[in-house]
């Protein structure tokens, strides 16, 4: 597709707006992991480009959700994916220096207090979830503590928490001899999809990868040279990375949904995964992490590639096609390439967005 000014990720931005004017409104709960996704894309945009459009979106929603006295309309701090929207809120206080929300961020620090754990220390997905470790929710909790540690205090527990919940994720759900990493774990091994000897999910689930590749991005970005667990999170960031080339795929540049099977029956290359990978890639390099030739290369393949999963519908607005929205841990191979399709995934438009902003600012 021809993009406009700004690149694919203000063309994707404006179109997420013009279907979504209240942000709160795009499916599937107003306080979800989706807005804290997709919202901390538009403030990575702003911070781009300058464009305080994207940033407004950003102010509505939390407006929409922060009292006056700081209370939160929607919160209910029951799962990781409730942790993410927190993000917004240390982004407003960032950006306004408004009270209100730097007192519902702390009000969603403090859940971390009596969060769950298994026995070595790793969140629960879910308090309805006992036991089990999805490795998306490393993401979806650690960014937040991650930020706040950053731009509100705190960042003593909040630094070593988030490397704390990286280095477990690592070590129940490497997948050892491909240098990646499962879906998920089960300390129990009660759940469906759990191995009765090791607990681990079936497969290697491209999005949920992604989602730990970003959050080994962002934090590495954000706990500093001086924190004593750093390079460990970057050896972990660059042996995922260097594992992903091996599995991109030469001719388009993308990722399979079961990552380390794209020869096998039914498999087939997932924007949203892909995404999160090009840019945790060119994260690393910028960070470091990697040689900045080859693994630049990598990430720019991988762009190319996704670039061809974006196009104009009829209204004019970007559509993201191959992806799927709201995977759950699944019991098997075929669950995994069978799960349904939908164009614009919310997840994918999130990925994408991030990607975009990054490869075309380059910064």
């Amino acid at each position: 597709m021809k993009q406009a000014a700004g690149g694919l990720a203000a063309a994707l931005a404006d179109s997420i707006i013009a279907r979504y004017p209240d942000p709160g409104a795009i499916p599937d709960r107003r306080w979800g992991y989706v807005q804290g996704y997709l919202l901390s894309g538009f403030e990575k945009l702003y911070q781009a480009t300058g464009e305080r459009r994207f940033l407004d979106y950003l102010l509505g929603y939390a407006d929409s959700q922060v009292g006056a006295d700081g209370s939160l309309r929607d919160f209910t701090g029951e799962s990781l994916d409730d942790i993410l929207p927190g993000t917004v809120a240390i982004a407003a206080w960032k950006h306004t220096g408004e009270e209100r929300y730097r007192l519902a961020a702390r009000s969603i620090r403090s859940v971390f207090d009596s969060y769950p754990r298994n026995s070595d220390g790793g969140f629960w997905h879910g308090r309805q979830l006992p036991n089990e470790m999805w490795i998306d929710g490393v993401f979806m909790g650690q960014i937040f503590l991650t930020r706040y540690g950053t731009d509100i205090g705190d960042s003593g527990y909040c630094f070593d928490e988030a490397v704390r919940q990286i280095e477990v994720m690592a070590a129940r759900l490497a997948k050892r001899e491909s240098g990646l990493y499962y879906h998920g774990f089960d300390e129990s091994r009660r759940a469906s999809w759990a191995d009765r000897s090791t607990g681990l999910s079936p497969e290697v689930w491209s999005e949920g990868l992604g989602w730990f590749a970003l959050v080994l991005a962002e934090t590495l970005a954000l706990i500093g040279d001086a924190h004593l667990r750093r390079p460990r999170v970057a050896a972990i960031l660059a042996g995922l990375v260097q594992a992903l080339a091996r599995f991109q795929d030469p001719v388009t540049g993308l990722w399979h949904q079961v990552v380390d099977k794209g020869g096998s029956p039914g498999n087939w290359q997932d924007s949203s995964g892909s995404a999160m990978f090009v840019y945790a890639i060119e994260r690393a390099v910028q960070l470091g992490c990697v040689e900045s030739g080859r693994y630049t290369a990598v990430a720019e393949r991988g762009y190319e590639g996704l670039k061809t999963k974006a196009s104009l519908g009829p209204a004019g607005l970007v559509d993201i096609r191959d992806c799927c929205e709201a995977v759950c841990v699944q019991d098997s191979y075929e669950a995994y390439v069978g799960y349904p399709k939908k164009v614009n995934a919310r997840e994918a438009v999130g990925s994408v967005l991030w990607a975009a902003t990054l490869m075309d600012s380059g910064a």
